[in-house]
């Protein structure tokens, strides 16, 4: 998933040891009749993207082409990235632009999202970044100002900070649990056997699941939430493992998509998981007592993110 923030930094990046000047274009293959989408429509999608245009403003939804932007839109609910286009990590399966910010923020950025929302109109706001692990606090107080400046400026949005693991450091996760986020996440990404070499080798399986875990401990009140890919040579026992282990660390919510290889650099896509089985897995996973489990080829970790508060 290529995802490209309003804000791009003035110094070289390389992905994968690419410049990116020289990165491969996207990969074109058949994909199967499923994942084929719509142009986006509607009246509230219409609506959002008008102001959107006049006023110059940046969400994920956009820039990564998200298929469910139309329905996420129309129900108020959008998603921003924060601090920069660059991320310290250079995972296998993500196209963002791998490099060193060298500490590097824009502290405009939280008022300049505030607003946004305001003008959006936006019920349910999702915040999330790259990993900094250039920053001492992996840009946890970032994070914050930015929740503090929704809430300030729209006292009733609900907002979900889908956040970096701060390298398993829990001062981190409080302080975005502080700002006062309706839900916190972090992605597991994959089952425990393909973490390496799907995600960086900073990041771990144990790692999520201890920042996850953390969270809920520290404020109960606060659903906790994370997301894995399908498709990429896991087996069905594995997800069970997975899901075990993601509620043995009580999390509430889990998200399962399809995933979509951005290059020929990134890791292929081992398969193509059909509806009907995403259908499965979903309700095999409402047995694991979580609260909600989101799961289809097009979902994406933010996907009907608003539903749990609804319910």
């Amino acid at each position: 998933m290529v995802i490209k923030p309003a804000r791009e930094y003035d110094f070289p990046v390389v992905k994968d040891g690419v410049r990116l000047k020289d990165a491969p274009l996207p990969v074109r293959e058949r994909k199967p009749d499923w994942l084929k989408v719509s142009l986006p429509s509607g009246i509230g999608y219409s609506s959002i993207k008008d102001i959107v245009g006049r006023h110059g403003l940046a969400t994920v939804c956009q820039e990564a082409m998200c298929p469910n932007i139309a329905e996420c839109w129309s129900a108020g609910t959008a998603t921003f990235m924060l601090l920069g286009s660059v991320c310290t990590r250079a995972c296998k399966f993500c196209a963002v632009n791998t490099g060193n910010p060298q500490g590097r923020i824009d502290e405009s950025e939280p008022d300049h999202i505030a607003e946004s929302v305001e003008l959006m109109g936006l019920k349910y706001v999702v915040l999330t970044s790259v990993d900094r692990d250039d920053l001492p606090d992996g840009g946890a107080a970032h994070f914050a100002r930015t929740v503090e400046a929704i809430k300030t400026r729209v006292p009733t949005a609900k907002v979900e900070a889908l956040t970096p693991d701060f390298q398993g450091n829990l001062e981190g996760v409080y302080t975005v649990i502080d700002s006062g986020v309706e839900v916190y996440a972090q992605n597991l990404e994959t089952v425990r056997r393909l973490t390496h070499p799907v995600r960086d080798s900073r990041a771990s399986y144990e790692q999520t699941l201890h920042v996850l875990q953390g969270a809920k401990a520290y404020k109960p009140s606060v659903y906790t939430k994370t997301s894995l890919m399908l498709g990429l040579g896991e087996t069905r026992e594995e997800i069970r493992e997975a899901l075990r282990d993601i509620r043995a660390a009580n999390v509430d919510i889990v998200t399962f998509g399809q995933y979509l290889r951005p290059t020929r650099n990134h890791l292929p896509v081992e398969r193509y998981i059909p509806p009907a089985e995403f259908d499965e897995i979903r309700i095999e996973a409402l047995e694991y007592g979580f609260l909600e489990v989101v799961a289809g080829p097009l979902v994406r970790s933010s996907y009907k993110a608003e539903q749990v508060l609804k319910g």
